[in-house]
């Protein structure tokens, strides 16, 4: 495995504790991963900074919030070219009810990942807006039954 970053035992400590809980204080911080709170304050600091740890965020319960179903979209583009990629990926952060937006190999181009109120909002969102874009020549759907794993993007 090659790394992009120079992490020792106790960044590696203090990622494994953030991850799972972002919102600890840094004295929490500190005394889990066995240094003092300045020195850890400075580690996390240099691990945002060097982009290795990106942001936090609360994760919401989309059901709860009314947000009920969550799907996947892969999308063939006609034309492959990059200005062609680089225009459907902009196109993708406008809408709101793609959440992730991947850039994939294989029979399809991107992979979205869709969160909305209800199917019909789905489905409208399908077909006025995913289909009728530029470039869009195959859309394939894949509603969720339930999520079976729940874990942290990145495995440390």
């Amino acid at each position: 495995m090659t790394l992009n970053a120079d992490l020792d035992a106790i960044d590696w400590k203090i990622l494994r504790e953030l991850q799972d809980n972002g919102r600890m204080t840094n004295v929490e911080l500190s005394q889990r991963v066995g240094i003092s709170a300045p020195p850890c304050l400075r580690r996390v600091r240099r691990l945002e900074e060097n982009g290795v740890i990106r942001g936090y965020r609360a994760l919401l319960n989309g059901p709860s919030l009314g947000m009920e179903v969550v799907a996947f979209c892969l999308v063939g583009l006609k034309h492959q070219a990059d200005h062609e990629l680089k225009a459907f990926a902009e196109l993708t952060r406008n809408w709101p009810h793609v959440r992730e937006a991947w850039m994939v190999s294989g029979e399809s181009d991107f992979l979205l990942h869709c969160s909305t109120s209800d199917i019909g909002t789905f489905q409208t969102f399908v077909i006025e807006e995913l289909t009728s874009s530029p470039n869009v020549d195959t859309v394939r759907t894949a509603l969720t039954i339930r999520k079976v794993k729940d874990e942290a993007p990145v495995r440390i």
